[in-house]
């Protein structure tokens, strides 16, 4: 009779007891009566599994995972288990596969539990990828895998959690945990808009101070500007005394020296008179200078001012702002302005009830 094996399975042909021939895809004619032949897997197998286990706090939980593994010692599997099969149907007469799956499976489950009773209940549903690395390199290394040769190519772990009572309580414990940030979220804005208004009440206070320091400098500006055109004025009182008396003094000498120079006299005299005029009008000059310099800048500070204003203004908000227009505005006023809101949004009102006694103290005002 003839036989043909997939080129992914290993085969080991036996004849009378005797290994006759191995390799992967065999195919041979046979006689059924002396010919014996087990077949071992040579592609990856996986295994599932599912264990229920104890953390360190006394706490249930169900470990979920996968094993991917493959045979690299055909020969040792074959002697440590029975892979022979039905030459006409391709059976195992035993269940091999089941049995390493098993046993694999077994070694793992004495890794997870080792290693989740040493881990508290959050700290193993929180730390599944490491937990799945560690028993990953144990099994590897494991002995008794080694011995039955076979090569673990992969070990995931796809949920560790508790039993739903369990879960309920860490549900509570987390929720309690998002509504107390919350409530610190809340709190928090809540010393930010204070802290805010802190703020914007020292910008006006500090604006206010600014003012008063700029009006005081305007005060004494003005003061020194005052004594200033006093002196001038006083200067200039002298000046003219001064030239007065000299003019006297020439009208004198001029009157004694009338006879012998009267024509040098006058033309002296008219000469005085202009340098005295000059004198005057050139310190009248400054005197206007002065007070045109002292204008500007009473101009600057004014200026000054009303800027410090408008910025402590443009930093507050629009309600801020339309809070303040309202402080001083007159019942009236605010009255007429409601209505006014009320005409524009007509149309989302439903029923509007104005009783007697607002309209009678209205148009009684």
């Amino acid at each position: 009779m003839y036989i043909k094996f997939l080129p992914n399975e290993f085969v080991i042909r036996y004849k009378k007891g005797r290994k006759i021939a191995a390799g992967k895809g065999l195919s041979f004619r046979y006689f059924d009566k002396s010919t014996a032949v087990a077949v071992i897997p040579a592609s990856g197998m996986d295994a599932d599994f599912i264990f229920e286990e104890t953390t360190r706090d006394f706490q249930n939980v169900t470990v979920q995972g996968q094993i991917a593994y493959r045979v690299t010692d055909y020969e040792r599997i074959a002697e440590l288990m029975n892979f022979s099969v039905d030459l006409k149907t391709k059976n195992y007469y035993d269940e091999p596969l089941k049995k390493i799956s098993k046993r694999i499976i077994n070694i793992v489950d004495v890794l997870i539990k080792n290693r989740i009773g040493e881990i508290e209940l959050t700290k193993a549903i929180r730390v599944e990828p490491v937990i799945a690395d560690d028993i990953r390199d144990e099994l590897i290394k494991a002995e008794e895998v080694a011995r039955m040769g076979i090569e673990i190519t992969g070990f995931s772990i796809l949920r560790i959690a508790a039993n739903n009572e369990t879960n309920r309580a860490l549900e509570a414990k987390t929720r309690e945990e998002i509504l107390k940030e919350s409530d610190d979220a809340l709190y928090e804005r809540r010393n930010a808009s204070i802290e805010q208004e802190r703020k914007i009440k020292e910008n006006e206070l500090s604006t206010e101070i600014s003012v008063e320091e700029k009006k005081k400098q305007i005060r004494e500006t003005e003061i020194a500007t005052k004594r200033m055109v006093l002196e001038k004025e006083n200067e200039l009182k002298r000046i003219k005394i001064n030239a007065e008396t000299e003019q006297a003094k020439i009208e004198t000498a001029a009157e004694t020296e009338r006879a012998r120079m009267k024509t040098a006299a006058m033309a002296e005299r008219e000469h005085m008179k202009i340098d005295a005029q000059i004198g005057i009008e050139r310190k009248k000059k400054e005197l206007a200078d002065m007070k045109l310099e002292n204008a500007k800048k009473d101009a600057e500070a004014e200026a000054y001012r009303v800027g410090k204003i408008m910025e402590a203004y443009n930093s507050l908000s629009p309600e801020v702002l339309i809070a303040l227009a309202t402080l001083n505005m007159e019942p009236e006023k605010m009255i007429a302005a409601a209505f006014e809101k009320l005409a524009v949004n007509s149309e989302k009102i439903g029923t509007l009830n104005i009783t007697p006694d607002l309209l009678e103290s209205l148009t009684a005002r």
